[in-house]
């Protein structure tokens, strides 16, 4: 190792690899070390599963050395890991992913799960009409459209550099999404959406300096700042509502920390949605705010 960045000791074999690079970025205050060194590693090899177990006492392969040290080395510089593979899973799906868009977030399946369940009784044997606003990955679109086939799925982003990754992880994904530019619901003037969903930028923007330097230094600012108290999105989607010629019968939202009260007011003062629903993460934080017709 040296200080511009990390290099492979002598002839390890690809398990004290593993460990000499999570000690490495560990030593650079890198979050998760062992799972990220792990992680980057069984890109760098292109092995998984027991394949990539029973390689751990083989020596590590000297083709891939140079391959090896450029991932840890950006790893400890701060880049997400994501970013360095070109990909993240969510929902079962594999997803390509650039600094054009923020990294799919596993609290983020919740919604689409309460989104399908919702969905499910509303329209029993249905095909609603769907919109991911500012998809984007595509992450949220592809999946309700891998789930629910029948479903007419669609997509905006404001950014092209997101939508050019979006169409491309659907194409891949062989799945039926349309897409839009645009801001938020702007692209669907006109169109009688049945179902809404986003997840929108919550930060607020004084907070983005506070972020980890993971998020801040490589996330897509766009993605990420929220206006002055992180609401700005949740306000404008409720003002373009006029838009669309009736309002959707389901519509829901992934927040940040603290914001679910104010969400959910949103919605009530719109008044159309009868049913407000508040829906936890994994950490029991409210993360997800629904309203039903």
């Amino acid at each position: 190792m040296n200080g511009n960045g990390y290099v492979l000791s002598g002839t390890l074999n690809i398990w004290e690899a593993r460990k000499e690079a999570s000690s490495f970025l560990a030593a650079h205050g890198i979050q998760e070390p062992e799972s990220n060194a792990e992680l980057l590693l069984r890109h760098v090899l292109g092995l998984s599963g027991a394949a990539y177990l029973a390689a751990l006492r083989d020596p590590f392969p000297a083709e891939r050395r140079a391959a090896w040290e450029e991932a840890i080395s950006r790893k400890a510089a701060g880049e997400p890991a994501q970013y360095i593979i070109g990909e993240q899973e969510f929902y079962g799906l594999a997803f390509k992913v650039t600094p054009a868009v923020l990294i799919p977030r596993p609290e983020t399946e919740l919604l689409v799960e309460a989104i399908v369940r919702e969905a499910d009784r509303l329209w029993p044997g249905g095909a609603p009409y769907a919109a991911d606003i500012g998809t984007g990955s595509g992450a949220i679109a592809a999946a309700l459209a891998h789930l629910r086939p029948s479903w007419r799925v669609a997509a905006s982003d404001i950014s092209p550099e997101a939508l050019d990754v979006a169409r491309g992880n659907v194409r891949r994904l062989g799945l039926d999404v349309a897409f839009k530019q645009g801001n938020l619901l702007e692209p669907f003037a006109g169109e009688p959406l049945d179902i809404v969903v986003s997840n929108p930028p919550y930060i607020p923007a004084a907070d983005i300096a506070g972020l980890q330097p993971e998020v801040r230094d490589y996330e897509p600012r766009g993605a990420l700042d929220g206006g002055p108290d992180g609401l700005t999105p949740y306000r404008a989607m409720m003002a373009q509502l006029p838009l669309l010629p009736r309002p959707p019968r389901l519509i829901g939202f992934e927040l940040g920390l603290g914001q679910a009260g104010e969400v959910a007011e949103l919605l009530r003062q719109a008044g159309w949605w009868r049913d407000i629903i508040t829906i936890k993460d994994l950490a029991g934080i409210d993360r997800h705010v629904l309203g039903v017709i």
